[in-house]
């Protein structure tokens, strides 16, 4: 059974909702509203400027959260503009709720999902199997039910055939960069997070293993359904895409879409 302080779904829901209600007390309605997973906060924030420095006339509000609770925000009528996702089955769940126009949907990167563990751990595992030691006690990821990063671990973990013994010591968490906090300030022995995540903080973290995944971890981006400034919302998803969008993305450590493996 695990840990008894994981963050259920229906909370993450709860704090989804109070934010939806800040962003649309907050929005002015000349600002671009982009919802973006968590793993893309550093360096959305960074693609943002520079598409401001070439669109003056333009800003961008940056909304940051797991990519299905963002999803549930802009179904439940949260403004939105832009959408991109940590995964392809949140995405995939946007198009179902018809909250996305689908010939807008593009892959715009690709990560790695990696185990990190705290920076001044010995514990340096050799497989995922060597997390079903009696040593390991708590291990941090993303909700499956919500999180990508959550998904792409559980498929890692059943193919590796050690789901329901680690999953037993699981800390869930409400987003990636939750996980990633929790490894940093020593609360777990270790945690799944992305690649580019774990680079935010190296000095407090390490890679311990760069782990296989059951799909590629791709990241998919398109416009919302029915959004009030859909010029400036096509013109960020080209940039997203772009040379200097793609460069921007480079320097935290995304890969371009076509390089996942």
């Amino acid at each position: 059974m695990s840990l008894s302080f994981r963050r259920p779904l229906k909370h993450a829901l709860l704090a989804a909702s109070a934010l939806s209600i800040a962003i649309c007390t907050n929005a002015r309605a000349d600002e671009l509203i982009v919802s973006a997973a968590a793993s893309l906060t550093n360096a959305f924030k960074s693609v943002s400027d520079a598409f401001e420095a070439q669109h003056p006339g333009t800003k961008v509000l940056l909304n940051f959260g797991a990519s299905d609770v963002l999803m549930q925000q802009i179904v439940k009528g949260a403004p939105a503009d832009v959408f991109a996702s940590a995964d392809q089955k949140a995405m995939d769940k946007a198009a179902a709720e018809k909250v996305i126009v689908p010939s807008t949907r593009q892959d715009f990167a690709a990560n790695s999902l990696v185990l990190i563990v705290p920076a001044d751990s010995r514990l340096a595992p050799a497989s995922l199997r060597d997390l079903t030691d009696a040593g390991v006690k708590r291990i941090a990821f993303g909700d499956p039910a919500s999180v990508p990063v959550g998904r792409y671990t559980e498929g890692a973990l059943r193919a590796a055939g050690v789901w329901d013994a680690v999953s037993a010591k699981s800390v869930l968490a409400a987003n990636v960069r939750q996980s990633l906090d929790y490894v940093s300030r020593g609360e777990v022995d270790a945690g799944f997070v992305f690649g580019t995540d774990a680079a935010v903080m190296p000095e407090r973290v390490k890679v311990a293993l760069t782990v296989p995944t059951q799909t590629p971890v791709t990241y998919p981006i398109a416009l919302v359904e029915g959004s009030h400034h859909a010029a400036d919302a096509q013109a960020f998803v080209a940039f997203v895409v772009s040379p200097a969008g793609q460069a921007v993305l480079a320097k935290y450590g995304f890969k371009p879409a076509g390089a996942a493996h």
